[in-house]
């Protein structure tokens, strides 16, 4: 009987003492899983931080590159109108002085038929202009414009080094092929308008010119891909009375039998 009765005192205490060092070993690891859930917790709050962070970048970033796309574009269309304003303005003065001219030519034969017929002296040829000249300079920005157009293809930059070329070293000889190859390449844009006026300058300012034949003929193949078919075979017909014995000829006088002309 007494040894049940020390049983049964016992076992309280050995079932406290395991319930005791239970519960102890299973608090660490509570523990440790609140630890990680908070750290999880933490950590997810951090990369939707972070995420909405680079959102916010990017939209920036798309934001900024649509500025600079559209100041760029105005900045390309008021160059390019204030080229095309440009060589308007050259043809507009190109006209004028060529009315100037042949109002003083209308002039000088009204008063040398007054002043006596009977002169029999040979009329005097007008004189060939002689023009400048390149300097090394200039030759080297001459063949960079050459390689932009024939190489690179770049006709835009081409276009802008070409205005910036007539400026720097206006009335050479090199300008005068600088003008033509302009309207060459509005040509190829096609920017006809501008490539009209292009030729215009050379074929008429420079008729003299050793490309003014060239700009003749490209000035009429200009004038038939706008319509002005009239007017095209017009300067086909000058090329070839003008200047005969020529490459421009024979391609002029090509279009003028393909034309019925």
């Amino acid at each position: 009987m007494r040894r049940l009765l020390m049983a049964t005192a016992v076992l309280p205490l050995a079932l406290g003492s395991a319930g005791c060092a239970l519960a102890q070993s299973a608090t660490p690891v509570l523990q440790d899983n609140a630890s990680e859930a908070r750290n999880k917790a933490s950590n997810s709050q951090a990369n939707a931080e972070l995420f909405y962070m680079i959102q916010q970048l990017q939209g920036e970033v798309r934001r900024l590159q649509g500025e600079v796309e559209e100041q760029r574009n105005v900045i390309d269309r008021l160059s390019r109108q204030s080229r095309d304003r440009y060589i308007d303005l050259d043809q507009r003065i190109l006209e004028l002085s060529d009315k100037v001219s042949s109002s003083g030519a209308a002039v000088g034969n009204s008063q040398g038929d007054n002043a006596g017929a009977a002169e029999s002296a040979e009329p005097e040829k007008p004189m060939t202009k002689v023009y400048r000249q390149p300097e090394a300079d200039e030759r080297q920005a001459y063949e960079q414009i050459q390689d932009l157009i024939h190489k690179e293809k770049n006709y835009d930059e081409a276009i802008n080094r070409i205005y910036d070329f007539v400026d720097k070293y206006p009335e050479g000889d090199l300008s005068v092929n600088a003008y033509y190859w302009l309207g060459e390449v509005y040509l190829v844009k096609p920017q006809l308008e501008q490539a009209k006026q292009a030729f215009t300058i050379v074929a008429t300012r420079y008729e003299d010119h050793r490309k003014a034949p060239d700009a003749v003929y490209k000035l009429g193949v200009t004038l038939d891909r706008l319509g002005e078919k009239t007017e095209a075979k017009n300067r086909m017909e000058s090329v070839v009375r003008n200047y005969p014995d020529t490459k421009a000829a024979e391609l002029a006088q090509k279009y003028l039998d393909s034309a019925g002309g």
